[in-house]
C-alpha cells in the first residue's frame, strides 16, 4: 500500500471512530453537554484535531445522523427485491433493527432528540437522506396495504411502525431476551394480519 493510500485509510479510520465516539456522547449527554474536547479525548486526539474531518461540531453532528442512513441501498434492495410484502416488511424490519441497536450504533437516538440543534442547512442535508428512507417505508406500508396485510396505508401507519421500532433502543438489552431476528418476526406477528 501506498503511502498515500495508508493516509487515506487511517484518516477515513479516525473519521469513523470520530463519528462513533461522537454518536456515544451525544447520546449520553445531549449534543449541548458535550464539547469536541469530549469527543477528541474520547478518541485520543488533540482537541483541535476533529476540525482536520468536520468544520463545526455541528458538522459532526449531521454526520452522525447522516449515518443513520448509511443503510440505505440494504434497504432499497429489500424493498426492490422480488420477496411477497410480508417478507419483505421482516427483512425490512430486521435491517433497521440492526442500524438501530448493533453495537456502537447511537445514530437514531441522537437524530430523534438532538435535531433541533442543527442550522436549518444542515437539517435540509439530512433531511434528504432521511426522506428517501421513510419513502421506502411508506412505499412498503402501501404495498402491504393493497396485499391485505394492514388495515391502512397512511403516513400515521408509516410513522407508528417506525416509532414502535424505534422505541427499541430504549428497552433493549443484547443478551437479555430476544434477538434480532425474533424481535423482527414479532414484529411481523404484531403488525400484519395473520396468514391465512
Amino acid at each position: 500500500m501506498s503511502g498515500a493510500a495508508a493516509v487515506v485509510v487511517v484518516d477515513n479510520n479516525r473519521r469513523a471512530d470520530l463519528l462513533r465516539v461522537a454518536a456515544r456522547l451525544f447520546r449520553e449527554r445531549g449534543f449541548d453537554g458535550t464539547t469536541i474536547r469530549d469527543i477528541a479525548d474520547a478518541v485520543g486526539m488533540r482537541s483541535g484535531s476533529p476540525f482536520y474531518h468536520f468544520k463545526s461540531k455541528q458538522e459532526i453532528l449531521a454526520a452522525v445522523m447522516e449515518e443513520l442512513v448509511a443503510g440505505l441501498p440494504t434497504a432499497e434492495a429489500i424493498v426492490a427485491g422480488g420477496l411477497a410484502p410480508r417478507e419483505k416488511f421482516r427483512a425490512l424490519v430486521r435491517a433497521h433493527l440492526e442500524t438501530v441497536l448493533a453495537e456502537g450504533h447511537d445514530f437514531i437516538p441522537v437524530l430523534l432528540y438532538d435535531w433541533r440543534c442543527l442550522t436549518p442547512l444542515l437539517q435540509q442535508r439530512v433531511l434528504v437522506l432521511r426522506d428517501r428512507y421513510d419513502q421506502l417505508w411508506q412505499d412498503l406500508v402501501t404495498e402491504l396495504y393493497r396485499a391485505g396485510e394492514l388495515a391502512s396505508d397512511g403516513k400515521v401507519a408509516r410513522l407508528l411502525l417506525m416509532g414502535a421500532i424505534n422505541y427499541s433502543v430504549l428497552w433493549y438489552r443484547e443478551g437479555q431476551g430476544s434477538d434480532l431476528d425474533q424481535i423482527a418476526q414479532e414484529a411481523v406477528a404484531m403488525f400484519l394480519r395473520r396468514a391465512a
